[in-house]
């Protein structure tokens, strides 16, 4: 077999090795694999000839019964796309004239990975992280590993690690949990999967914060939980908004997402009074918490409801980086069995590579130094940010925020009597900016006007010159439509 040959087939080999099914879709898997095989054979390019695993291998890797195999061969050999030979095999078929490759032009190159764009937000600066003591404790754990981490792994997650994080919140969210109740996730998408499929009704009524995260009705929807956004007011979300049969309430007490609101004592006493009274589960994300930069935070939902009620929801992808992508439940007793049940059935996400790494990072106390450092440079760069936008302070109404890695900037009459939020959204990305159109984040009717600006990835050099930008566009906006309104 040439040099060639091997190639591709290696190439194929790899990209089935690709191949991942989502079992939360309402799609069949058979349906999935057929869908990614033709997608497959169409994006690699794949010269004919080649072969595929066996039903047997292909089945073992994509954890599916092989009958499922079998049927997406049968499938995809009636399209033409592949044959079998005598002696047996299946084989990508010859001369389909659309898995021919395209004519590459001498301009026709792959785009460069772009980099973070000024005023993205919930982006850590990743330039603050400490690499090189992140790479001594990767080596330090898997060097010569424990002999638990070669082993079944735990579906709820490395036990070292999450005592860390127990000790972590204690600390910090002054939350007492056990170990026992902390569950490490691949991040919130599968935490409100294990929520919504494992120990809740999947067809639950969800009260969720609008504006709020944009991607979360999506989720919960493909999860088949309806959704009732409750549309927030200054002081955050109100209990008493509540109707109907919602069962689940979804909430950012510590830092709304994405204004910037804390929840006040009452809204918080309110909501978990809400709860006892329904018999209601609520989700505390407590987005960004650690990072304050005045005051005391107050008590988490969790911590004030003893965890009987609560799920709290954390993630390490603002703290550390995205790459890791680990986030973590601490869930109430009553909850436990449930979740440990789901798991069983369906394993978990969350890769077990980092996790006894993270677990030492956070024993020593870098962690703790780190999160320091980042809030004492997030609050440099705010301070920066709002001083470099005051040229527009008749424009948009900027202040200090006491936590966080962005501003909520909403419009002032005016600019909102000129333009909306999304029209400066998609004027800036012209420019190379990426501000967020508060209103993008909502699904009610009538949506506030607002300006998502992220600092917290960017230096002071960055922001000055993203900033003069924006109070450019921001006055050429309003004078442009002011001249238009008059005429």
């Amino acid at each position: 077999m040439s040099n060639t040959v091997n190639k591709n087939q290696s190439n194929l080999d790899a990209a089935l090795f690709r191949l991942n099914l989502d079992r939360s879709s309402h799609m069949s898997l058979q349906a999935q694999l057929i869908s990614a095989l033709r997608t497959l054979l169409n994006e690699t390019q794949a010269p004919s000839g080649l072969r595929l695993p066996s039903s047997r291998v292909l089945s073992l890797e994509l954890s599916v019964s092989r009958t499922t195999v079998v049927g997406a061969y049968d499938q995809l050999i009636s399209e033409g796309y592949l044959h079998t030979k005598m002696g047996g095999g299946t084989y990508v078929a010859d001369q389909i004239p659309h898995l021919a490759p395209p004519v590459r032009t001498s301009n026709d190159r792959p785009e460069p990975l772009q980099a973070w764009v000024p005023f993205q937000s919930g982006i850590p600066d990743q330039s603050l992280f400490p690499h090189r003591l992140w790479s001594r404790h990767i080596e330090k754990a898997w060097a010569k590993p424990d002999s638990a981490l070669l082993g079944k792994p735990d579906p709820f997650g490395w036990y070292p690690l999450r005592q860390a994080i127990s000790n972590h919140l204690s600390a910090w969210r002054e939350l007492d949990c056990r170990p026992e109740q902390v569950l490490v996730t691949s991040g919130a998408s599968e935490a409100f999967e294990i929520i919504f499929r494992g120990v809740h009704r999947s067809d639950a009524h969800a009260a969720i914060e609008d504006p709020g995260w944009h991607t979360l009705r999506h989720v919960l929807g493909s999860l088949g939980a309806q959704v009732q956004p409750i549309r927030i007011d200054e002081h955050g979300f109100d209990a008493d908004k509540i109707t109907g049969a919602a069962s689940v309430a979804i909430v950012t007490p510590s830092r709304h997402y994405p204004t910037g609101i804390s929840m006040p004592m009452p809204r918080r006493t309110a909501l978990l009074a809400w709860a006892a009274r329904a018999n209601a589960l609520i989700i505390e994300d407590d987005y960004d918490s650690e990072f304050r930069y005045q005051g005391h935070p107050l008590p988490s939902l969790a911590g004030l409801d003893g965890l009987k009620r609560s799920i709290y929801l954390g993630s390490f992808s603002k703290l550390l980086s995205p790459a890791l992508r680990l986030g973590y439940l601490v869930l109430p007793d009553a909850l436990i069995s449930s979740a440990q049940d789901y798991l069983a059935q369906f394993g978990s996400r969350a890769s077990l590579v980092p996790q006894p790494a993270l677990a030492t990072f956070m024993e020593s106390g870098e962690f703790a130094v780190h999160l320091r450092r980042m809030r004492r440079t997030y609050a440099r760069r705010q301070a920066h940010l709002i001083a470099e936008l005051q040229e527009s302070a008749s424009l948009i109404n900027v202040a200090p925020d006491p936590s966080g890695m962005h501003i909520c900037a909403s419009l002032l009459p005016s600019l909102r009597h000129h333009a909306t939020d999304k029209l400066i959204s998609n004027t800036a990305r012209e420019k190379g900016l990426h501000v967020k159109a508060l209103s993008s984040h909502c699904i009610l009717p009538d949506p506030p006007q607002g300006l998502v600006l992220g600092y917290a990835a960017f230096d002071e050099m960055i922001i000055s010159t993203a900033a003069h930008k924006l109070n450019q566009l921001l006055t050429e906006l309003a004078k442009a439509n002011g001249s238009n309104a008059r005429g």
